[in-house]
């Protein structure tokens, strides 16, 4: 077989054992639909916006949760994966097979795009048909959400890979990695309005991915009056799209610098 082909047939083992594995599809694929559930319930009554153009709570967390979904997709599945197959010796028995490298990750990409794309859908009809979230009218609205959600992808998923050569053993691939992606939830507006950090959060906030992401979405989801409540009272899409780029960079590097097709031996 050719690499096309064995990464395709590879994206297909990659599906089974994801859905197969409970954890994952807990704290990846339902986590984010999950806390749209939640916090959509809890706040839906609430009402933000001068009269007649109000929007709900409830659309705030749903434009937050997807930019989540983005985030929890490429960072974390992937770097709890390779880290768990890199230290339990996965990899290094893939190296006897035909399976190539690029079929390998073929695999995995195709893995976090699909299952990324299925949850942005799930996340669409539970905002459309739970809490009545009203989707953009306008082509335009729909492209700038093409390209922040792949180039979001893209750069988390970059990430991901980088961050998968932190943990030391398989065991501690979730407890080292889960802390470092779920804090900068917090920082970027997914959780929490970011007016409401403090200045120094505030400004440590605009070097985090996903908080442009997060804007991204809220700039396609969200009425414009909404702008004036973000950071700057802009949505400012195009340095948006340079901090995702230079994030996707530094992630590509740092992923050729650091992954390893097997764990180094103990000295």
């Amino acid at each position: 077989m050719n690499t096309l082909s064995l990464g395709l047939k590879r994206i297909r083992y990659e599906l089974v054992g994801y859905f197969r594995a409970r954890d994952a599809v807990v704290f990846t694929f339902l986590f984010p639909i999950g806390m749209l559930l939640l916090f959509g319930s809890i706040f839906r009554d609430q009402l933000v916006g001068p009269p007649g153009e109000e929007v709900s709570m409830a659309a705030i967390y749903f434009a937050g949760m997807l930019a989540a979904g983005v985030w929890l997709s490429g960072l974390q599945t992937l770097a709890i994966d390779l880290a768990t197959e890199k230290h339990e010796g996965g990899l290094k028995r893939l190296a006897a097979t035909p399976l190539t490298p690029t079929a390998y990750f073929i695999g995995k990409l195709g893995l976090v795009f699909i299952t990324n794309l299925i949850q942005m859908i799930l996340l669409v009809l539970v905002g459309v048909f739970v809490f009545d979230i009203a989707l953009p009218t306008e082509p335009e609205e729909w492209l700038t959400f093409a390209w922040v959600w792949m180039l979001g992808l893209a750069c988390f998923t970059a990430l991901g890979i980088a961050l998968s050569a932190l943990p030391r053993s398989a065991r501690a691939a979730s407890a080292v990695i889960i802390p470092i992606v779920l804090i900068p939830q917090f920082l970027s507006g997914v959780y929490l309005p970011l007016m409401l950090l403090p200045d120094w959060l505030q400004q440590v906030a605009q070097f985090v991915p996903l908080t442009w992401v997060g804007r991204g979405m809220r700039a396609v989801f969200l009425p414009d009056f909404m702008e004036a409540m973000e950071l700057n009272s802009a949505w400012d899409l195009g340095m948006g799209a340079i901090n995702i780029a230079i994030w996707l960079v530094i992630g590509l590097v740092l992923s050729k610098l650091t992954f390893r097709w097997m764990r180094e031996r103990s000295k």
